[in-house]
């Protein structure tokens, strides 16, 4: 499985006095079994990019290739690619509705004309990847759960149709940190054992830097930056200049730097920052 994104561009309302230009000849390649963290302010393009990637949007130019299939091209099952690329919008928990845990889970591979015990079993594996255990959660509503629990509820209805893509629009938006570490460890946890592509969008640019093998940086609609999280967090002065920020320990790194202390400014994690700093005090 691979994407390639090819001069792919899109407006919204065109040709009336709100027309705006959304997508503006992104070009990106994402690999097998990569993560993908997408960045960039309200309006840059991230969720208009997301929703091309499983044809929710059509591209008014360009190519978006999934898995060797040009989604672009008129009368491509998009279906069968909706079946390969899931998405979970932004707080999706507001979309739950069945009256059981187990039966919201189940209704999208139920729509995939599964047999009961294949449906069965997609749900009891979604849960516990998710850590939700069908035993204790399997058959209760999903309106009684906690926000955080109730956000698994709902990715988990995605991850049961086993798509070789899962997109996340902002999966830890609005939640306290206890519940933002646990959706954390679950996204590991599916790639994990799902070994599949994983694209996510995200302000939380320590979040980013700990999960993402790859960045993409947008800005008003184009593909400013394309790279590791070193790569693109070592253009500290860039990204500033679009309003965005390093990692906090990756700028505690740069302003020791800047007070004449000779440190790494390249530490992306909070375990790497306390080495560095612990290395530096022992000279």
């Amino acid at each position: 499985m691979s994407i390639q994104v090819r001069n792919l561009s899109h407006t919204y309302n065109k040709g009336i006095a709100t027309e705006h230009k959304a997508l503006d000849n992104v070009n990106f390649d994402i690999y097998d079994g990569e993560v993908v963290g997408v960045i960039g302010h309200t309006g840059s393009g991230k969720s208009t990019l997301l929703q091309h990637l499983n044809g929710l949007l059509k591209a008014d130019q360009g190519e978006i290739i999934v898995g060797g299939v040009d989604i672009t091209r008129p009368g491509v099952a998009m279906r069968d690619i909706r079946k390969r690329v899931g998405l979970v919008f932004q707080y999706p928990e507001y979309q739950l509705f069945e009256e059981t845990v187990a039966k919201d889970i189940a209704f999208g591979p139920a729509n995939l004309g599964l047999r009961e015990d294949e449906i069965d079993q997609r749900v009891r594996d979604a849960m516990e990847m998710v850590g939700l255990p069908y035993e204790k959660y399997g058959d209760r509503s999903p309106f009684e759960l906690s926000g955080g629990q109730k956000r698994r509820v709902a990715i988990a209805g995605v991850i049961a149709m086993k798509p070789q893509v899962l997109i996340l629009d902002e999966p830890t938006a609005g939640l306290d940190p206890g519940s933002h570490k646990e959706i954390l460890d679950m996204i590991r946890e599916i790639h994990e054992r799902e070994n599949n592509i994983i694209i996510f969008v995200s302000h939380n640019m320590a979040d980013v830097a700990e999960m993402a093998d790859k960045v993409l940086v947008m800005e008003r609609g184009k593909l400013l930056a394309v790279g590791t999280p070193l790569e693109i967090f070592s253009q500290r002065n860039r990204l500033a200049a679009i309003s965005l920020n390093v990692p906090p320990v990756t700028e505690m790194m740069y302003q020791l730097k800047e007070r004449g202390i000779p440190i790494d400014t390249g530490i992306l994690t909070v375990a790497d920052g306390v080495t560095a700093i612990a290395d530096y005090l022992k000279k």
